[in-house]
């Protein structure tokens, strides 16, 4: 199936499993909740989802998640790990398009007590249109300065308050005790009482300081979350300052924002997972992390 999008979930229903795995492939394909005239034989063959596997887990009394069909009386829930797989031309290398591809209108349907995405495979033409990290692990290790130990990092705290020249002060104290990777906080962007611009440019001077005295650079992730256009002049304002790496919040951003600023970004982008419990935190609802 390699070129095709395959996705592996986690279910639990109570109707017969392979019924509302058929379901799901529909409802995230060709189909709908009500036959239609237009979806005929010759489309579904192309167009349709197709169910691959199910392996059966068990079953439970009550449900995971409320809202769903209830079973006959004296029935139990089915539990299920099911892989979908549809062609690749369903989507082409659409990033928004892929996630509704495969998630959609899942979550909310009544045939569903839980569901969960655990897997994703993607054909080679997807690596192809959407370039990896750019640095990788020996990129970060070079630019860090740090090759035969794990990288030492922190966290800027209090996440909000600080002045630039209080945040400076702080990153002084961490270089001084010899931290390897300082980080913005996911709240600290660019507020008013403390702008991205003057942040890096009084933290940059403490670092260069540092590096000229000890010939090591410490690594600083400043957070350039933003609108599009703001986040592209913040990646600009730490190029400018000397600075060696950005932090962007994954989830507050979505995946084209983030692959629009790798397609100019010139420098290792820390990928922030906040909100990864809205999504993983339960067994039967979400994306696995």
């Amino acid at each position: 199936m390699s070129d095709r999008i395959v996705a592996t979930y986690r279910i639990e229903t109570s109707l017969p499993v392979a019924q509302v795995a058929e379901i799901l492939a529909g409802e995230q394909s060709s189909g709908t909740f009500v036959p239609l005239p237009g979806e005929t034989d010759a489309l579904k063959a192309r167009f349709r989802a197709r169910v691959e596997r199910i392996e059966l887990l068990g079953e439970t009394a009550r449900p995971s998640l409320p809202g769903g069909k209830q079973p006959p009386e004296g029935g139990s829930y089915r539990q299920a790990e099911v892989l979908v797989s549809w062609p690749q031309e369903n989507v082409a290398n659409n990033l928004p398009t892929l996630v509704a591809t495969i998630q959609g209108n899942l979550y909310e349907l009544s045939e569903l007590s839980g569901l969960k995405l655990l897997d994703l495979q993607l054909p080679a033409a997807w690596a192809e249109a959407y370039p990896g990290p750019q640095f990788g692990i020996e990129g970060t290790r070079r630019l860090a300065g740090v090759y035969d130990r794990p990288i030492l990092g922190t966290i800027i705290k209090p996440s909000l308050g600080l002045s630039p020249k209080a945040t400076a002060h702080l990153v002084d104290d961490l270089a001084k005790a010899g931290i390897d990777f300082i980080k913005d906080d996911e709240l600290m962007a660019n507020p008013p009482h403390s702008p991205l611009a003057q942040r890096v440019a009084a933290v940059m001077e403490v670092v260069d300081r540092h590096a000229q005295r000890t010939g090591k650079k410490v690594m600083v992730a400043f957070n350039i979350t933003d609108e599009i256009d703001a986040m592209r002049r913040h990646h600009d304002t730490v190029v400018a300052a000397g600075g060696s790496c950005v932090m962007v919040c994954l989830n507050s951003l979505g995946l084209p924002a983030v692959h629009h600023l790798r397609k100019y970004c010139q420098l290792p982008i820390h990928g922030h997972r906040n909100g990864w419990g809205m999504y993983t935190r339960h067994r039967w609802l979400g994306i696995e992390f």
